[in-house]
């Protein structure tokens, strides 16, 4: 199954982003710790080009730690420095800032041989909607700029910020791919709630989760709703859950889409543990 998503807003950023980029020395990407290459959008890496680029993974406080380190060595790896962010974390908006000024002192250093009065690095901030990007912005000019929201879609338009006096930071809406291909794809960025929930089933999202819990994560799965890792049949697993946490309707049958809405809610909030929904593959 294709899934195919791409209001007529994201077309027109796509453009925007196009046309804006040479007015910028350095692109931030930010993905979702918890799935990075799934979170990264295959069609910002066509626009991006050769642009310098630096690679944000955030929401590190709900990952794997110790696979968000692996993640940060692959990028690494293609040449791509890295940074896991915690945006309540204030040692992780001095990394990340530390690094744009790094990253925006070459271009700085050209202007100043070519004699020209040299100006705050200019950087483009983009990722796929939900990924924390308006929250990250106002961390960074430490003030309410942009627009927070828990949905996808928030930011509409493209806004420049200053970054004390370090750097100027355009900001862009989130865009995601016209379709994925990849239907596991779809469902890691349903489950962390990058994509709107009404896009696929959410029953279809928790069965994925569950069955990636109990073969990278069974303890958090037993700990959290007394699933075993032996348990394949789905349907028992869900009125498991459902007795369990009280998702239940009159007469005492489970309510299966409650029973959706909980899994998520517990794995979108860290309630069932870090979790990350992806490893880098190595190359052999």
């Amino acid at each position: 199954m294709t899934i195919q998503w791409f209001p007529g807003h994201m077309a027109k950023a796509r453009r925007e982003i196009e046309e804006r980029l040479k007015l910028v020395d350095f692109v931030m990407e930010l993905v979702d710790a918890r799935a990075p290459l799934s979170s990264q959008n295959p069609m910002l890496q066509q626009i991006l080009q050769q642009k310098s680029k630096m690679m944000l993974l955030m929401k590190r406080d709900l990952a794997d730690a110790k696979i968000t380190e692996d993640w940060i060595a692959y990028f690494k790896e293609r040449g791509i420095p890295a940074l896991a962010v915690n945006v309540n974390d204030k040692a992780d908006i001095s990394r990340v800032i530390q690094l744009a000024k790094e990253l925006g002192q070459q271009k700085l250093e050209k202007m100043i041989k070519k004699g020209i009065k040299p100006r705050p690095a200019r950087a483009m901030i983009v990722g796929i909607p939900n990924v924390g990007k308006s929250t990250l912005i106002n961390r960074l000019a430490n003030k309410k700029i942009a627009k927070v929201g828990d949905r996808p879609g928030v930011t509409k338009q493209q806004l420049w910020i200053k970054v004390k006096k370090d750097f100027e930071l355009l900001d862009t809406p989130g865009i995601l791919w016209p379709k994925f291909e990849d239907q596991i794809v779809g469902y890691r960025l349903a489950a962390i709630g990058t994509i709107k929930d009404q896009l696929l089933s959410l029953q279809d999202i928790v069965a994925f989760v569950i069955r990636y819990l109990q073969e990278n994560y069974p303890s958090l799965l037993l700990e959290r709703y007394q699933i075993e890792v032996s348990e394949d049949d789905m349907l028992e697993v869900f009125i498991q859950i459902g007795k369990l946490r009280g998702a239940l309707e009159s007469g005492g049958n489970v309510n299966f889409d409650k029973v959706a809405e909980i899994v998520l809610r517990d794995l979108r909030t860290g309630k069932l543990g870090n979790i990350t929904l992806e490893k880098p593959v190595t190359e052999e």
